[in-house]
């Protein structure tokens, strides 16, 4: 099951079972810098298995901005691991649906973006699996106006470590990079196009680097799971 919870109320010994469970996946960080990210969050969402053992969590924040004028919601992606074991489970990516229709909801005439930073070919297939439209992506390519609410987004975040011309985030020193044992793809994961797009756009995904993604979290361009989630969340 997934539950969320405001990162305000984090005790300190949750916090370290959310850092070793990272850890366990990624190398090139630390424990102070994986905290220092997580108290710059408002949300956390955590997937726990039937013994209330830590199993994945996501951490996300709320900001809002005007890009040339127009007002605009960004909903930030930080950290996301899930355990091996419980790869394939939609249980988090359901609660997050749900959560952003909550977010939504909030200001409802605002649009709601979700930006995402990606060092994996996993989390860069979740924007296929929940939306219609979203960008960058194969086989098509990104319409001037999403791309400059992109540009804005990353040069605000992340300043000069933002390459417009790649799109992607490289950092002087890394804050995370996939450990090499989890990297390895089977040649089913490296024939979607999606997987063989993203290894394109981001080749320096293995020393850390983070593709800079963007859609738009509309029920327009929500698939159906993800849309009946997010519409229950503009209900709570």
């Amino acid at each position: 099951m997934a539950r969320v919870l405001s990162v305000a109320l984090l005790d300190g010994a949750l916090a370290e079972r959310m850092y070793r469970l990272f850890a366990r996946y990624y190398g090139g960080s630390s424990q102070a810098m994986f905290l220092e990210d997580l108290q710059a969050k408002d949300y956390c969402l955590l997937l726990e298995n039937d013994r209330n053992q830590l199993c994945g969590f996501t951490t996300l924040a709320v900001s809002e901005h005007q890009v040339e004028g127009k007002r605009l919601r960004s909903l930030f992606s930080g950290d996301t691991i899930i355990h091996h074991e419980y790869w394939g489970s939609q249980a988090l990516p359901q609660a997050w649906c749900q959560l952003a229709g909550s977010i939504k909801s909030q200001a409802p005439e605002l649009p709601l973006y979700w930006f995402l930073i990606v060092k994996g070919h996993r989390t860069y297939r979740y924007l296929k699996l929940f939306s219609r439209t979203y960008y960058p992506a194969p086989g098509w390519s990104t319409p001037a106006p999403q791309q400059r609410i992109m540009d804005f987004l990353a040069r605000d975040r992340f300043g000069k470590c933002y390459d417009p011309e790649r799109g992607v985030i490289r950092f002087p020193q890394s804050r995370g990079y996939l450990r090499p044992e989890w990297v390895a793809l089977d040649r089913a994961h490296k024939n979607k196009p999606e997987v063989a797009f993203f290894l394109e756009k981001n080749p320096g995904h293995g020393r850390g680097d983070e593709l800079v993604c963007l859609t738009e979290l509309d029920e327009k361009n929500l698939k159906r799971q993800a849309l009946q989630a997010f519409l229950g969340g503009q209900r709570i």
